[in-house]
C-alpha cells in the first residue's frame, strides 16, 4: 500500500500553517498559561527564591549564611541558585508574579520543543520523534514549576546533545561546555549531571579503545583524550562562583543526607499508585527493550541504567530521566518500525514521508511569534493575572500578621515559612522553610516531632522559645493546640491558623480576639 506522493502546498498556507515543532512548542505554551498556570505557583519556594534574588540585587552580595530564620548559631547556606534567583527578581520587579509565570512557561515550553529538534536530527521518522517528545513532555510535567531547577532541565539537554554529536558524528562540539557549565553552576545545582555525562561518555570510550577494533580503538582512544581535556576544563569552569570548588560537594551532600532523602517529598521514590505518566514512560522503555534487536552500546546502557535508577530513587529526577532516556527510546523504536510486517511497513513509511514532506515546505516562523507575543504580551496587558493561590497559602492570615505586628520567635509550617518571606520579610522570621538541605536533621527532626505531635514536641517548643505558631489549620497540631490551655487562636481560616502563648506578650491579643473558631479535621 503506498500513499500518493504530497502535493505543494500555497505559498500562504506555508507562512499560516504551524510545523508540528511549532504547535509543540504553542501547545505547552498556552496549556502552561490558560490551563495550569497557579500549578507552576504550587510551590512556596518559589517565593524564597525570588525574595534571594531581591536581596542580592539589593546588597550586590550572595549571602553565605541564614537570613531569613531566627535559629542561632546562624546556620551555612550555599545560595547555590543565586543566578537564578537574581533573574526571578529582575523579571518580578519588571512584571510581578505573572511575569515570572510566564517567563518559566516560555522556558518549559522552549526545553520541549529544543528535545523535538534534537530527535528530529536522531531520525527521520517524524511520527516517531513526534510521539517521543510528547510521551518525554508529558512525563516531565510532574516536576514544572517556577523554580531554578528549570534552567538545568534546558542545560542538561544542550549538554547531551553536544556529547551526543561528538561521540557518533566526529563534530567538535565539546569546546562549548566550559563555558556552558560558568553559567550552568551558578543556576543551579543541577550543574553536577554534566559532569556526571562526560564521565558516562569518558568511560565508554576508554572501554572502548581497549576492546575494539584497532582502527576504532584508535579513535576512542582521541575521544578520551579530548574528554578527558574537556572534564578538566569543565573543572575549572565550575569553580568560578561565589563558593569555589566547594561547590561540587554541595550535590553529594544533599543526596548523601538520609534525613532529607527519607522526608522530603521530591526527594522521595514515584508513588506508582498515582496517575505517573513516568511509569509508562519507564513500562514503555523495558516493553522496547525486550523487543530489540539492536543492542544498546556502552554509554546508551550507562545513561539509561543511571537515570532509570535516580528516577526511582527520587521524583524529583523523573525530568532530567524523560530528557535523557527519549533519545535511547527513539533509537530502540526506530528499530521496531524497520522490522514490522511488510503492508504495515509500507503503510506506515508512506505516512511517516507524507508528514515529513508536508512538514518540510512549512516555513514554522508564525506561530512561534504569535506565542512569543501572547506571552510577552499577557503581563504587559493585564489579560490575566497569576498570584499564589489562597486556597494553598496563607495569603489572607500573613496579611493579618503584617497588620498585628506578633513578637517573638514562631514555630510555623515548612510552606508556609516560604510564603512568609517572599511576603513579610524583614518584618518576620521562620522556624523552617523550604531549605532543607541548609536546615538538616539537626533542625528538621524537632519540626517533624512538633508537626507530628511526637513524644516530646511541647519540650522542643519550650528549647525554641516558641512564643506563637503558625500553622495549618485542618491538622493534627492544630487540633492538639485548641485542647491545650496554654495556647489561644487569634486568628484561623480555611488555610491556616494563628495560636499565641498565653503567657507571652501577647495579652492584648487574646483580649482582642477573645474566641476564633478554628476548623480542624
Amino acid at each position: 500500500m503506498q500513499c500518493p506522493p504530497s502535493t505543494p502546498i500555497p505559498r500562504t498556507l506555508t507562512i499560516l500553517l504551524p510545523t508540528i515543532g511549532n504547535m509543540i512548542f504553542v501547545a505547552i505554551l498556552l496549556v502552561l498559561l490558560f490551563n495550569t498556570a497557579d500549578g507552576l505557583l504550587g510551590d512556596g519556594d518559589t517565593g524564597y527564591h525570588i525574595k534571594t534574588g531581591e536581596v542580592i540585587l539589593a546588597t550586590g552580595k550572595v549571602p553565605r549564611s541564614d537570613i531569613y530564620s531566627f535559629i542561632t548559631p546562624t546556620l551555612k547556606w550555599t545560595a547555590h541558585e543565586w543566578l537564578s534567583e537574581v533573574i526571578m527578581a529582575s523579571v518580578y520587579q519588571l512584571s510581578s508574579l505573572t511575569g515570572v509565570v510566564v517567563f518559566f512557561a516560555v522556558l518549559l515550553a522552549m526545553t520541549h520543543w529544543l528535545l523535538y529538534v534534537t530527535l528530529r536530527t536522531r531520525s527521520d521518522d517524524i511520527l516517531l520523534c513526534t510521539v517521543v517528545t510528547l510521551l518525554a513532555t508529558v512525563t516531565a510535567s510532574s516536576h514544572w514549576l517556577a523554580r531554578p531547577h528549570v534552567f538545568s532541565m534546558p542545560l542538561t539537554l544542550i549538554w547531551y546533545f553536544l556529547l551526543d554529536r561528538f561521540q557518533y558524528d566526529r563534530k567538535p562540539t565539546l569546546i562549548y561546555l566550559p563555558a556552558i557549565m560558568l553559567l550552568w553552576v551558578n543556576l543551579h545545582g543541577g550543574f553536577i549531571l554534566g559532569i556526571v555525562l562526560l564521565s558516562i561518555y569518558l568511560a565508554g570510550n576508554l572501554v572502548y579503545s581497549f576492546s575494539a577494533s584497532p582502527t576504532r580503538a584508535l579513535r576512542h582512544r582521541a575521544n578520551v583524550k579530548a574528554l578527558c581535556l574537556t572534564t578538566l576544563l569543565t573543572i575549572v569552569a565550575g569553580v568560578v562562583n561565589p563558593f569555589g570548588v566547594e561547590i561540587f560537594w554541595f550535590p553529594f551532600r544533599v543526596t548523601s543526607d538520609r534525613f532529607i532523602m527519607d522526608w522530603v517529598i521530591e526527594f522521595m521514590s514515584p508513588n506508582f499508585h498515582q496517575a505517573l505518566p513516568f511509569k509508562y514512560m519507564f513500562v514503555a522503555v523495558i516493553a522496547a527493550l525486550a523487543l530489540a534487536r539492536r543492542r544498546l552500546n556502552l554509554i546508551e546502557s550507562a545513561l539509561l541504567t543511571l537515570f532509570s535508577y535516580m528516577a526511582l530513587y527520587s521524583v524529583r529526577h523523573v525530568s532530567v530521566f524523560a530528557i535523557i532516556v527519549a533519545p535511547i527510546l527513539l533509537r530502540i523504536c526506530s528499530g521496531h518500525c524497520a522490522s514490522l510486517p511488510r503492508r504495515l511497513s509500507e503503510f506506515y513509511h508512506a505516512r511517516r514521508k507524507l508528514f515529513a514532506d508536508l512538514d518540510g515546505q512549512l516555513v514554522g516562523k508564525l506561530w512561534p511569534v504569535i506565542g512569543m507575543s501572547i506571552a510577552l504580551g499577557v503581563p504587559l496587558l493585564g489579560a490575566f493575572r497569576v498570584s499564589f493561590s489562597d486556597k494553598v497559602f496563607p495569603v489572607a492570615a500573613v496579611e493579618f500578621l503584617k497588620r498585628e505586628k506578633l513578637s517573638g520567635n514562631m514555630f510555623n509550617n515548612d510552606e508556609f515559612g516560604d510564603y512568609l518571606i517572599f511576603s513579610a520579610w524583614p518584618q518576620y522570621k521562620v522556624f523552617t522553610d523550604g531549605r532543607s538541605d541548609m536546615y538538616g536533621e539537626k533542625h528538621g527532626s524537632p519540626y517533624l516531632k512538633v508537626a507530628g505531635l511526637q513524644p516530646g514536641w511541647k519540650e522542643i517548643l519550650n528549647r525554641y522559645d516558641i512564643s506563637w505558631i503558625f500553622f495549618q489549620t485542618k491538622t493534627p497540631l492544630s487540633a492538639a493546640l485548641m485542647e491545650q490551655p496554654e495556647w489561644h487562636p487569634i486568628y484561623s481560616d480555611q488555610v491556616a491558623t494563628v495560636f499565641v502563648r498565653k503567657t507571652s506578650a501577647h495579652g492584648h491579643l487574646i483580649a482582642k480576639f477573645p474566641s476564633v473558631s478554628v476548623q480542624t479535621q
